[in-house]
């Protein structure tokens, strides 16, 4: 059972998604709460990798009021939690491939908040424009069934 607490809406939108991720995510204790709340914005964010390791960087997630701890910056780099081998297939595709890594959604899974990364490659312009075309095509087929 999934809860989904975020998505980049932009995504599907902006890119051509291919190879999916599940990882997890270290967070401070008042932003567990403030995802929980629906407070988290993906819309800007991105992967990058540094020195073996996977960041989620300018991921949103706005403080929560009634944290006893000191306020965190609500964009702080976060680390994404991968195996070994899935860290070395991304940073593959990345380098020979030109791929980037976005994350697509963050949800709540048996308890535990995880967050679904995609590598991607950037569409052109007259490729969304394609794909406007396309779903207002079938809309209208839809529309025209009824």
């Amino acid at each position: 059972m999934e809860k989904v607490l975020c998505k980049n809406s932009k995504a599907r939108h902006n890119y051509f998604l291919e190879d999916f991720f599940e990882t997890g995510i270290v967070l401070i204790g008042g932003e567990v709460k403030s995802l929980r709340n629906g407070k988290g914005n993906l819309s800007d964010s991105y992967v990058s990798v540094k020195e073996g390791e996977v960041f989620i960087l300018n991921f949103h997630i706005s403080p929560y009021l009634f944290a006893t701890e000191e306020k965190q910056d609500p964009l702080r780099r976060r680390k994404l939690l991968l195996h070994k081998s899935e860290i070395k297939k991304l940073i593959g595709k990345m380098t020979r491939e030109g791929y980037t890594i976005i994350p697509t959604k963050v949800y709540l899974k048996d308890g535990k908040i995880k967050v679904e990364i995609a590598l991607a490659k950037g569409k052109k312009l007259y490729d969304k424009r394609e794909a406007i075309k396309k779903k207002d095509m079938e809309r209208e087929t839809a529309r025209g069934g009824k």
